[in-house]
């Protein structure tokens, strides 16, 4: 029987042995994945360094040369100072509001876009939420992609849209 039973001692120091192994086993274990992990990440360019920019309500910056023919455009200059990371300008969408001409179902391939009604109103259809009227004070997001159409406005709406990135594709869609 003596040989059968180990002493408590030397059945911990064992136990030990093995575990210690183990232990050195998985901790190389991990420092293999950790080092493997730093390793595959790509590394994003540094973005230049962006500026300052100041823009000074004046009425003569706004030009018909925008997305939307029925709108006037006020560049802020954040896209040229954020160097295409962003874009933000003041929109004036003329009047009367010809739905024939104003209502398409469309989205923006972008990554962020918010609205705020600086003066008037608008009435939006955006897809999951339906018509809703925006007014002044009143600001919104819309999710990437999402299909919106501007159903009506005022004749004096102004907006102050951001847009991230400063680049993007619009996709007008059949309703």
């Amino acid at each position: 029987m003596a040989k059968k039973t180990k002493s408590r001692s030397a059945a911990q120091t064992a136990v030990k042995k093995r575990s210690g192994a183990k232990a050195a086993t998985r901790s190389s274990a991990r420092k293999a994945v950790k080092s493997k992990a730093r390793t595959v990440a790509p590394r994003k360019p540094a973005r230049p360094k962006q500026r300052i920019a100041i823009s000074h309500h004046r009425e003569e910056d706004f030009k018909a040369d925008g997305l939307r023919t029925y709108a006037k455009y006020r560049d802020l200059g954040i896209a040229e100072a954020s160097h295409g990371l962003a874009q933000a300008h003041v929109i004036r969408l003329q009047g009367p509001c010809d739905p024939n001409e104003v209502s398409k179902l469309h989205f923006h391939d972008v990554e962020f876009q918010m609205v705020y009604v600086l003066k008037g109103w608008v009435k939006t259809y955006m897809d999951g939420q339906g018509e809703t009227l925006m007014k002044e004070g009143s600001a919104w997001t819309q999710p990437p992609k999402i299909k919106h159409m501007i159903l009506d406005y005022s004749d004096d709406v102004e907006l102050l849209e951001v847009i991230l990135p400063a680049e993007f594709k619009t996709v007008e869609l059949k309703a």
